[in-house]
């Protein structure tokens, strides 16, 4: 079927390859004159802007949002909204937070836009191995994009989750037990590396060793054993870790919700202290334990 993707970056872009791969054809647009040309080259339908994408597409229009959430994602909608007609329908398949979505949903309704989200988890690697889609919409529009979200999961990687803003609140707890499945993975390894009982440990080797028969195998431990193959001791990184909102938001959905998320929610934390050169509140710490007890402290 035909839709466009608006938003050409490493997901987009890789999203609309896998597209056309399936048979499907897309109108590209990205504010990036390089990145449109490089999926015409590849059989897309370039578009100059977003009055072109509208104009290319057929009704009912299928437009495919990938692009940050936020402010980005707000702007997009807006400059649509009025070049879109009743039964079209948008798509937002970026990391947005699950109420902006619920709000998206209803302010298009009134115009008789219908409005998907669709959770996305794959990264990189989705050209290939397809994206886990968690889609939230009404039956009808969703049933309608069926053909798209089945050409970019794997067998089993889509399913219709609920109503507006159900995808996006799926794919937030989703990324919330990554936070916390990723840091557990870190300290371990840095419990191996670090260790003086045994020094010298071969990390790559025992990543490897972890993903035959063991419990704690998984794809990040995959991963681990690729990074780790790269550069044996991480020599080459800084150990800055960003995040993208959701292990925030998730933490807070479950202070709202009185559920108990303490593994998630230092997970966060440890990402927050990563940020930090030197963290004041150790120094607070040394300083109070040499005041009361005389304990050592090092200077800066």
């Amino acid at each position: 079927m035909q839709l466009a993707m608006i938003g050409l970056g490493k997901m987009g872009g890789n999203m609309v390859e896998r597209l056309m791969r399936n048979g499907h054809s897309l109108v590209a647009f990205d504010r990036d004159p390089a990145a449109i040309s490089k999926y015409a080259g590849l059989g897309a339908s370039g578009a100059k802007d977003l009055a072109d994408v509208v104009r290319q597409l057929a009704s009912p229009r299928v437009v495919w949002i990938m692009v940050p959430a936020g402010k980005p994602t707000d702007d997009t909608i807006a400059a649509l909204r009025p070049l879109l007609s009743k039964g079209d329908i948008i798509i937002d398949g970026g990391n947005s937070k699950f109420s902006d979505s619920m709000a998206r949903a209803e302010m298009l309704a009134a115009d008789g836009i219908r409005f998907i989200d669709s959770g996305t988890s794959g990264g990189i690697w989705g050209l290939e191995n397809g994206y886990c889609l968690m889609v939230g919409g009404e039956r009808d529009a969703v049933t309608h994009c069926e053909p798209i979200f089945t050409a970019l999961a794997p067998v089993g990687g889509y399913a219709h989750v609920g109503p507006a803003g159900s995808g996006h609140y799926v794919k937030m707890v989703h990324n919330g037990i990554e936070y916390a499945l990723l840091q557990a993975y870190a300290e371990g390894y840095e419990i191996l590396a670090k260790s003086k009982k045994f020094p010298g440990l071969d990390l790559h080797q025992i990543a490897e060793l972890w993903q035959h028969g063991s419990v704690v195998r998984s794809w990040l431990n995959e991963l681990a054993v690729d990074a780790f193959a790269k550069d044996a001791k991480l020599d080459k990184l800084k150990g800055f870790v960003a995040d993208s909102g959701e292990g925030r938001w998730t933490v807070q959905e479950a202070i709202d919700e009185d559920v108990p998320a303490p593994v998630i929610t230092l997970s966060l934390l440890m990402r927050l202290r990563s940020r930090q050169e030197d963290s004041f509140g150790a120094k607070v710490i040394a300083a109070l334990r040499n005041e009361f007890g005389g304990h050592a402290v090092k200077g800066s």
